[in-house]
């Protein structure tokens, strides 16, 4: 597929309904905060471990979705989402070392756990996540030059060797740690840098995330801080850093919440992927079949049906030579032969004007249609594709249209293609997708059917050259389609044309002849 397997829908701006669930989650988590916030510095007892639990929760879903991430990179090459996903693993893998040395979690590993060792892992996955959140806001969308498999390969292994580094560090240093704990549940005071720095650079992550071009990762990018902003709140502050009270309970459970819905969105943006590739597939194939089995078709007709006058001819030729090698040459019987290869020759096109005709020209079974059932009917069918594509739909149908007299699957098939075309000029662009068919009778007796899109429209040398045969811009089209509509629309005694939309995008409009005095079921009409 094109131009990054079609635009990815995490690198596709979040549509209305993203954007209410996005606000709805925020909201929710921020009320049930505020009922939080009473209780905030309430101790638990005996809840040390859960704290192993939530680690290995937190470890297993910031790990796939490190491995979404770069599965992603892989596709789009970009250095902003390597780098994000660098850091979602980074984070994973820190997660393992605070949660061995978190005090009264596994006594037997640690006898005499180091206070400060814990609280230091804690402040350096707090503070460097928001730092690769921001790089990846910097970096933009420039895509990395070089091959993609071994730059993944060194930054997964890079990253694994900057955590352990830092882990043995900070394990075998324990003299040398600040110190941010004055008990085992208790901060010191030094701690206290370390939530309003956090605020600082999740402000800053949250302020670069907004002043790019927002994408529906970036959205859920920004529900995360927004969470991890309110964690710190709650514990540093409404809490007052006491470990294992209600607050810092509440503060982790938001952020496992927060970190499971970005999965969740990962692995669903990750499963449209698929399923758009899928169906591209599946319709290259058929479309692959549908053409060998017309040239399948096309050339045993032409065989068959074109043997029997080129023997003719071939017969005449030779009968022609022989009375040419006579001493005294037949005039007659030579031109007579001459004049049957003619025919023959004149029968042969004929036979293949047929056999073409087979393929390209509309049958002849026709009856009343009605447009708005049809272009409805059409939309339901292609309602899988255009949904993938991330495409709005409007319809603005006028009521009670004349019928049409025509040949359905005909008509049906010009619809496809049409929606088809329009849908596919909308993936590569920005912004809101929309797609808007309308009806409705025209003067002199015609029904006007149009299909407008906001897509990247027709350049001003592509106009008049669309509907001509084997002219396409579509890098694997056969320039067919367009010329096959025309053909059928004015075989049934229509027009179709193309022209702007405004502010942009292509509409394609076509007429075709009212029934007169038919109702769309063929009855007459009052």
């Amino acid at each position: 597929m094109t131009a990054q397997a079609e635009r990815s829908p995490l690198a596709s701006p979040p549509t209305p309904r993203q954007n209410l669930l996005a606000g709805g989650l925020i909201a929710l988590l921020i009320g049930v905060l505020v009922v939080t916030i009473p209780y905030a510095r309430q101790p638990t007892i005996g809840t040390e471990p859960f704290v192993a639990a939530y680690a290995a929760a937190i470890f297993i879903i910031e790990l796939i979705a490190a491995a979404l991430l770069f599965a992603q990179f892989a596709v789009q090459r970009s250095r902003a989402i390597l780098l994000l996903a660098a850091g979602f693993l980074f984070s994973a893998l820190l997660a393992i070392p605070w949660a061995l040395t978190f005090p009264g979690v596994f006594t037997a590993l640690a006898p005499e756990p180091n206070l400060q060792a814990t609280a230091t892992i804690a402040a350096l996955r707090r503070l460097s996540f928001p730092l690769f959140v921001i790089a990846y806001a910097l970096l933009g969308r420039r895509p990395w030059p070089g091959a993609t498999a071994r730059v993944l390969v060194g930054t997964i292994f890079g990253t694994l060797i900057a955590a352990l580094a830092c882990s043995l560090l900070i394990v075998t240093n324990a003299a040398k740690l600040p110190p941010f704990m004055a008990d085992a549940r208790s901060v010191a005071r030094l701690w206290t840098y370390v939530p309003a720095a956090a605020i600082v650079l999740y402000l800053a992550g949250l302020a670069a995330l907004a002043a790019r071009r927002r994408t529906t990762l970036d959205l859920w990018l920004m529900v995360l801080l927004v969470t991890l902003l309110s964690e710190i709140i709650l514990i540093s502050y409404f809490g007052a850093a006491i470990r294992l009270s209600v607050g810092w309970w509440a503060g982790r459970i938001y952020g496992l919440i927060s970190a499971g819905v970005v999965l969740l969105v990962l692995l669903s943006e990750a499963t449209t992927v698929h399923a758009r590739l899928a169906r591209a597939e599946i319709a290259e194939r058929r479309a692959r079949q549908n053409r060998l089995t017309a040239i399948e078709a096309l050339s045993a007709s032409i065989a068959h049906e074109v043997n029997q006058p080129l023997a003719s001819m071939v017969t005449n030729a030779s009968a022609g030579l022989r009375w040419l090698d006579r001493e005294r040459p037949e005039i007659v019987e030579i031109r007579a032969a001459l004049e049957r290869i003619v025919a023959d020759g004149h029968r042969a096109n004929r036979i293949v004007a047929g056999i073409r005709a087979m393929f390209v020209q509309p049958t002849q079974e026709r009856a009343p249609l009605d447009l708005n059932r049809m272009v409805a009917a059409t939309l339901r069918q292609l309602a899988g594709d255009v949904r993938l594509a991330r495409v709005e739909v409007k319809t603005a149908f006028e009521d009670a249209l004349p019928a049409v007299i025509g040949n359905a699957l005909q008509i049906e098939q010009v619809l496809c293609n049409l929606i088809d075309n329009a849908v596919d000029a909308m993936c590569a662009t920005s912004g809101q997708r929309l797609l808007l068919l309308s009806s409705r009778r025209q003067p002199y007796g015609e029904v006007l059917v149009a299909i407008a899109d906001n897509g990247s429209g027709l350049a001003e040398a592509e106009r008049d050259r669309i509907f001509e045969p084997f002219f396409t811009t579509k890098p694997n089209g056969m320039g067919m389609g367009l010329m096959f509509c025309r053909t059928v629309i004015e075989a049934h005694g229509g027009r179709l044309w193309a022209s702007d939309n405004r502010p942009r995008g292509a509409v394609f409009q076509f007429t075709l002849p009212a029934a007169a005095g038919l109702r769309t079921d063929g009855s007459p009409s009052p």
